[in-house]
């Protein structure tokens, strides 16, 4: 298995990369602000455009290659970014998988602006060039001009702002999924209704006195997390993960109606709410966030729509076809939506046929 934690990129040749996302314009920024001299800021941008930086390899802490220059050189240059602390890391993906927006656009190549609490990009000095020419400003036009080239890279792919800072792709990953693991819904028992709070007799030891009420906590609240550390400890023993964290009052409040009033309020925790009870987790991530399915696969839900009434309009996983909108989740099914006060509210189960929720 390869080390994602060492990657190279072939050398870009001439022609400039506009940066359009944000970090990688962050990162041009840093550089700008702690410039010296300006004109090596121009230089550098004009070698850049030239293609006179060679393969570009990215590693923890540092981004490094050999810049040529028609004055001497080649030159080895590199640029290096501290290192994220272990606690640092460990906020950051709390944050990323307790918010399925957040985790559907880092695995979309995106990065959102509020991820964490956390400095993932250089400010003012954090970039630390170095460079063997014989100049003295810094940044030189070769850090400089490996910098706007840095940025064209980060630009599509945000996963390497992540691995400067010291974790592969790979590994962070594996991370999130250790957090945000998904939990199949445990069977109801025979003699209760589903969604109705369990008897909390039911948890009481066989010889064991009844469990006493806990002073401050409502009865349903407790049997609530009664049952719901029952489910946990079960998920545990049978070596299943648990979402935990994640969403946990939404997945609570839409299997247990009797306590949602106490978990949230609010239009916004309605339909998130709605959005788990038609379709569990995936739901709620085509009611957070949107991504872009491959061309092939909204080829065929046009042509699964051709006999709807109103001309489809798509938006990337999401295709409004008059009053009805569709959303495809990553697993290939259509959630359908209706248009209720002014926002779209989830309407129904997904189907794999975006044709059965058009009409």
């Amino acid at each position: 298995m390869s080390d994602d934690r060492v990657r190279g990129f072939p050398a870009f040749g001439p022609g400039g990369h506009p940066t359009r996302s944000w970090w990688g314009r962050a990162w041009v920024r840093a550089m700008e602000d702690t410039a010296l001299d300006l004109r090596q800021l121009k230089k550098g941008r004009k070698y850049a455009a030239a293609g006179l930086v060679g393969p570009i390899t990215v590693s923890p802490g540092r981004i490094a290659a050999v810049v040529e220059d028609a004055d001497g050189g080649p030159y080895r240059t590199q640029l290096r970014l501290a290192e994220l602390p272990e606690a640092e890391w460990t906020r950051l993906l709390d944050r990323v998988a307790a918010r399925a927006g957040h985790l559907a656009a880092l695995l979309d190549r995106d990065l959102p602006p509020d991820l964490a609490g956390v400095d993932l990009l250089p400010g003012i000095g954090d970039l630390d060039p170095e460079c063997d020419c014989p100049g003295w400003e810094l940044p030189c036009r070769h850090a400089a001009a490996l910098s706007f080239q840095a940025s064209w890279l980060l630009d599509a792919d945000p996963f390497l702002v992540l691995l400067l800072r010291g974790k592969g792709e790979r590994e962070i990953r594996e991370e999130l999924e250790s957090r945000t693991a998904p939990v199949p819904v445990a069977e109801p028992a025979a003699d209760r209704v589903p969604g109705e709070l369990p008897d909390l007799d039911a948890f009481r030891p066989s010889g064991a006195p009844s469990i006493p009420a806990a002073p401050g906590v409502p009865a349903e609240a407790f049997a609530l997390l009664a049952a719901n550390a029952a489910g946990q400890a079960e998920a545990l023993l049978a070596g299943r993960g648990w979402p935990g964290r994640r969403h946990d009052a939404v997945r609570l409040a839409a299997e247990f109606p009797a306590v949602e009033p106490r978990l949230g309020e609010g239009t916004e925790f309605a339909r998130a709410v709605a959005a788990w009870r038609y379709g569990g987790p995936d739901g709620l991530e085509v009611l957070e966030t949107s991504w872009t399915p491959p061309k092939p696969v909204l080829a065929a839900a046009r042509a699964a729509l051709v006999e709807a009434e109103g001309e489809p309009v798509f938006e990337r996983n999401r295709c409004t076809v008059g009053l009805v909108q569709l959303r495809l989740d990553r697993r290939g099914r259509w959630h359908p939506y209706r248009l209720e006060g002014g926002e779209w509210w989830p309407a129904g189960t997904p189907e794999r046929d975006p044709g059965l929720l058009a009409g």
